[in-house]
């Protein structure tokens, strides 16, 4: 089963990141960018079966940093199945 678990800074948390890509932006002649936020996308292959919590575990205690960071957790192959 594909999971992907999205990852972001908690709002208020500074994001050196992001600013250096928004400085970058503007650099390149891109107006209107307001504000960037940089995150990261985990793809995960795990068992058919792996229940949410199992998920919720591996992301509280590996994937993301719970003091800084929230993380989202999505599971693909439905999304398209719904379509």
């Amino acid at each position: 089963m594909k999971v992907r678990v999205h990852v972001s800074l908690k709002p208020g948390v500074l994001d050196p990141q992001g600013r250096a890509v928004h400085h970058a932006l503007e650099g390149l002649g891109f107006d209107g960018v307001e504000d960037v936020r940089v995150g990261r996308l985990i793809e995960l292959d795990v068992a058919d079966g792996t229940s949410q919590a199992t998920l919720d575990d591996m992301c509280r205690k590996l994937l993301a940093n719970m003091v800084i960071e929230n993380y989202r957790i999505e599971f693909p192959a439905e999304a398209q199945g719904a379509v």
